[in-house]
């Protein structure tokens, strides 16, 4: 269980999920809602295995990986790589012959994606890393609307934007906290490379693109007034921090009056309340 990294696994079902809803205009077969559930824990399990597995040199050098089971030495490299691989090859099967092949077809892209591009091209040679990689983390929307309607319409589409630029200041704040464990071993994360003022500019421009692609789903008719406000609410509060953390950075506060984790706790309230209002717009319409 530990070597899917369940945590993670969270904030994708939070994403997957209503999007079946706005998809189907209501309440979803729950046979497929249970089954694209578990096809996708079970696939994103499989590439966070992997990932453990390649990154496994770096994760015993820093202190929030140090307890992963491969460093502690509860698995061995080998059985992690049987696991990942056996988890991919039966969640691709999974979701083809209980869901449609498409909805497989993204998932198995998303697993590639995160492993080869994310964790062995870009995450330890640049610091546009977690930018292009966070693209893994937005497949869940594809493939949530794909299950219901074996189609990718430009609603999906939009929401896998509003994941796309969600991903960077949501993982930046964490990364500013953590930068010291990223510049051990070598790992180029944004923090590590350039200066608090310099995150928190990047973080501020991020959060407005964000804001306004999730505000694109009502004019183009997918969703009406309720998902309007909570995305003007939600959004709203979520620029308060963000430039709330520009703010003292640009001061130079440091440490911990930086609360640079402010951001990071909103930014996981944040999605869930948007994909909540995903999910209760149509019935409100």
């Amino acid at each position: 269980m530990a070597l899917t990294k369940p945590r993670i696994i969270e904030l994708l079902l939070i994403t997957t999920v209503p999007v079946m809803f706005l998809a189907a205009q209501g309440v979803p077969d729950l046979w497929l809602v249970l089954t694209t559930t578990i096809g996708g824990y079970l696939s994103a399990g499989g590439a966070n295995a992997l990932n453990m597995y390649i990154d496994r040199d770096i994760d015993a050098l820093m202190d929030r990986t140090s307890q992963r089971p491969l460093v502690t030495g509860m698995v061995s490299p080998r059985e992690c790589l049987a696991f990942g691989i056996g988890l991919a090859v039966f969640s691709t099967l999974w979701f083809g012959l209980l869901v449609n092949w498409l909805s497989a077809a993204l998932a198995l892209g998303a697993l590639l994606f995160y492993v080869v591009v994310y964790t062995m091209l870009l995450k330890r040679r640049t610091s546009q890393n977690i930018v292009w990689g966070g693209i893994a983390g937005c497949m869940p929307v594809l493939i949530g609307w794909s299950a219901v309607t074996n189609t990718v319409s430009w609603a999906a589409v939009i929401l896998f934007a509003v994941i796309f630029f969600w991903t960077p200041p949501h993982y930046w704040p964490l990364s500013m906290k953590v930068k010291d464990d990223y510049a051990r071993v070598g790992v180029p994360m944004l923090p590590v490379v350039a200066s608090n003022r310099v995150v928190a500019k990047q973080i501020v421009l991020y959060s407005w693109v964000m804001v306004a692609v999730s505000l694109l789903l009502t004019p183009l008719g997918y969703t009406g007034w309720f998902y309007t406000a909570v995305a003007l609410l939600s959004g709203g509060a979520w620029l308060w921090e963000a430039h709330g953390l520009q703010n003292r950075a640009k001061a130079g506060v440091t440490g911990a009056k930086l609360k640079e984790m402010r951001l990071f706790h909103w930014s996981i309230t944040y999605v869930s309340l948007l994909f909540l209002a995903v999910a209760v717009d149509p019935f409100l319409r």
